[in-house]
């Protein structure tokens, strides 16, 4: 009676750690293969048939569709250039330029993934529509109260993430072209 009890307790035990476990990497992105420029992280390899079981699992369990490595590549920031988290309560700006590329756009999103709410209905900016400097850089006010420019509203959100998403672009092709390209830097300017 003694080994079954001990060994039904062991089973409970692996069980609960390798579920754990698995939510875990679930939920906080520990797919395989990412890359890194600055605050910014893409997984090039998540919407191709290369990609490894736990990208598979996330985006089976979130439903988004994964850009796919001949169309673009998705990069994710979470945090300023100093690695402290983008807070909602803080004016971000992001500066510079983006990678070559034929389109991008700019999200931001609250922490469950979806569309910040607020009241001038702003969620992110295109390429197309973003206002620039003469030398083609660019600034973005990421903020909860408004700025002249380019200003996304954040509502005074606790936390959020940014999404540059690059269409038809060489970035993510080749690991080492990746590391090369030039990306918006992110820095906290002023905070409460």
């Amino acid at each position: 009676m003694r080994l079954l009890t001990s060994t039904l307790f062991a089973l409970l035990i692996a069980a609960a750690v390798g579920l754990g476990l698995t939510y875990f990497a679930l939920t906080r992105g520990a797919a395989f293969g990412a890359l890194t420029i600055g605050s910014w992280t893409a997984w090039p390899k998540t919407g191709t048939a290369d990609a490894d079981p736990y990208a598979r699992a996330t985006i089976a369990r979130t439903g988004q569709l994964p850009v796919a490595l001949g169309d673009g590549v998705s990069f994710t920031a979470q945090s300023d250039d100093d690695d402290k988290p983008l807070d909602g309560r803080c004016d971000v700006v992001l500066f510079g330029v983006t990678p070559a590329a034929r389109f991008w756009t700019l999200t931001l999103y609250n922490r469950d993934g979806g569309l910040v709410a607020n009241s001038v209905q702003r969620f992110g900016f295109t390429s197309q529509e973003i206002v620039r400097r003469a030398d083609g850089s660019f600034e973005i006010t990421v903020s909860p109260r408004a700025h002249a420019g380019n200003w996304l509203p954040t509502a005074g959100v606790e936390r959020y993430a940014l999404v540059l998403r690059l269409y038809d672009t060489a970035v993510g092709v080749a690991t080492k072209a990746g590391r090369e390209v030039p990306m918006p830097s992110i820095e906290t300017r002023s905070c409460p």
